[in-house]
């Protein structure tokens, strides 16, 4: 039996269902270093102090719809009472999304924001393993605000652009 639909129902007008799947996840560069025990530091007094820098990147595949996003994280732990580097952890780690329905305006918060998103669960547990593998207590790092870190990307970009005619006027 066949569904009947109404003439007229705005299906023209209503917005296209987004679609977002996961098609890989996967380490693309993990770097840790214990330089606590690569430079024979004393343990002494320990209180560590934790930096974690976030970059991300994104990129369209040659097949249609399908994009790359890379987070990458840098984790730096120096000594609070004497500066000494502990360790340093480098991870780049990727995902391969397809995407349908998004307006191409929304595209890039989209990939920026929403993807890395859904890799962060994953990151947060590699780090862990690894600081946990490499001799230290496993790092839990905080959750990361990609909103707020794209914001700050597109207000360091639009500042760049303002530098670089009032340099040009010069």
């Amino acid at each position: 039996m066949a569904e009947e639909t109404p003439a007229g129902n705005g299906a023209a007008t209503a917005p296209q269902q987004v679609r977002m799947q996961v098609l890989a996840q996967y380490v693309r560069d993990l770097s840790f270093e214990n330089v606590v025990v690569q430079k024979g530091l004393s343990a002494g007094e320990v209180q560590p102090d934790i930096q974690v820098a976030v970059s991300l990147d994104a990129r369209k595949r040659p097949v249609a719809s399908q994009y790359d996003v890379i987070t990458k994280f840098k984790v730096t732990s120096k000594n609070k009472t004497n500066g000494d580097t502990l360790f340093i952890l480098e991870l780049e780690y990727g995902g391969t999304f397809l995407i349908d329905g998004v307006a191409d305006e929304q595209l890039h918060p989209f990939l920026l924001i929403e993807c890395p998103r859904l890799l962060f669960p994953y990151v947060r547990r590699i780090i862990s393993d690894v600081t946990r593998d490499g001799g230290f207590p496993p790092l839990n790092i905080d959750q990361v605000d990609f909103m707020a870190l794209y914001r700050q990307e597109l207000a360091r970009r639009a500042q760049a652009q303002q530098a670089v005619p009032a340099e040009k006027a010069n």
